[in-house]
């Protein structure tokens, strides 16, 4: 079959796509991967076919409006500002999702990339959900935006996911059924949404993480899958910076810091932070800049500074991770048997940290807005030199590794769309 995956979202959000890509291209299928322009280099560079998807996740991470967001700061007003912002992005990868699509004969389409489901409906083909994230109803946990107090009951499980559907879906309601309407000549969908269609219709759903690390709930339907992590490797070609691995050669392992896609309008202050906590700890630091959540800084010799490396390759040498919660992250850390200290800074990042603490393989997750290094190298000094966590997280890197989520999420996605 020749398959369009559309990615949308950060570098974390992308790479797994590609890893499923590249398993279902093994398995003999032509794939094309649409996302964003600046990941047209990455995705072209593991020899898939690329595709433009309009809008820039960079762009929306350093906006006013998103950091905002992530402190916190009058909530209902940056929560209007950003789901306009949110709209916008939809509005302009949807002209692009209708290209990318063409002379496919299937659609994957991740988290937020829905125009996918609209696409494939119109032209006549199969297509499958491929979230990172959990989003289907349940009253097994509550809806990964709203991860406020551990345990809740299954009721109020249940409404935070209904709210999450209504907070994600009202923003984008006029514009997607207009675009239906108009452009693709579909119904629209009722007030409410289309969840209920999809599941009254068991539309195929398959997530690309770990069930050791969050087993499927017993309420979910059976065309409903958690197939495991879709990891992907650095390519082969690939060399650490030989003074890297002096760095780490050259005393007990270190810490990882960084933050990912995260960007921080005070990231000087974030720096300083992490840096003292470094020094007070004793320890000794990979810090990685990122996308701008850390800056670069005059540093002591115990902490080498990188824009980004390869996760893959990196973490095994490291002794703990301190990082925003990101499920990338997350599930690097986890595969490298590694404990983790958790800084969420917004969206699913405080329920990926609350999994982290409950699997016993890191602290409760600390809040960005109090974060200060005396507690950060507190926890960063507990967490190094606590073996049960590290037992711990060794058993549970040894089951993860033991799964093989893109060979089990190729054999749904092939008997799916073979089959619809």
């Amino acid at each position: 079959m020749k398959i369009t995956i559309l990615a949308v979202g950060t570098r974390g959000d992308v790479q797994p796509y590609i890893a499923l890509g590249l398993g279902l291209r093994a398995a003999g299928h032509e794939i094309r991967v649409a996302a964003a322009s600046n990941f047209e280099q990455f995705v072209r560079g593991y020899g898939l076919e690329y595709a433009r998807l309009e809008g820039n996740f960079r762009e929306l991470m350093e906006a006013d409006t998103m950091q905002q967001f992530m402190a916190r700061r009058n909530p209902v007003h940056v929560y209007r500002e950003m789901t306009q912002m949110l709209r916008h992005i939809l509005e302009c990868f949807a002209a692009d999702s209708w290209q990318a699509c063409q002379n496919a004969d299937a659609v994957i389409f991740s988290t937020i990339a829905v125009t996918g489901y609209h696409v494939a409906e119109k032209l006549g083909i199969p297509s499958c959900w491929a979230p990172l994230q959990p989003i289907s109803r349940t009253r097994a946990f509550p809806s990964v935006i709203f991860p406020i107090g551990y345990p809740r009951n299954g009721t109020l499980n249940w409404l935070t996911h209904l709210m999450e559907e209504q907070l994600t879906w009202q923003p984008s309601r006029r514009f997607v059924n207009q675009w239906r309407k108009d452009f693709l000549g579909l119904k629209p969908y009722p007030f409410s949404g289309p969840n209920a269609l999809l599941e009254k219709n068991h539309y195929p759903i398959v997530y690309g993480y770990s069930p050791t690390v969050l087993p499927k709930p017993a309420d979910w339907g059976e065309w409903i899958h958690v197939a495991g992590y879709w990891f992907l490797d650095g390519p082969a070609a690939w060399q650490p910076p030989a003074d890297l691995v002096d760095f780490i050669n050259a005393g007990k392992p270190p810490i990882y810091i960084g933050f990912g896609s995260m960007n921080n309008r005070e990231a000087t202050d974030m720096t300083r932070i992490v840096v003292e906590a470094v020094t007070l700890a004793k320890a000794r630091a990979v810090l990685a800049t990122g996308w701008g959540s850390l800056a670069a800084a005059d540093l002591p010799d115990t902490i080498y500074q990188v824009d980004a490396i390869p996760h893959d390759w990196l973490f095994p040498q490291m002794a703990a991770a301190v990082h925003h919660g990101g499920a990338g992250t997350t599930a690097a850390a986890l595969r490298a048997g590694i404990p983790s200290v958790t800084i969420p800074h917004f969206m699913d990042q405080p329920f990926w940290g609350r999994r982290v603490f409950d699997l016993g393989v890191g602290p409760q997750p600390l809040q960005r807005k109090r974060l200060t290094a005396e507690h950060l190298a507190q926890m960063v000094t507990m967490t190094i030199n606590d073996q049960a966590m590290k037992r711990r997280a060794t058993a549970l890197a040894e089951r993860i590794n033991g799964e093989d989520g893109i060979a089990k999420a190729v054999e749904l996605m092939t008997r799916y769309l073979s089959d619809h």
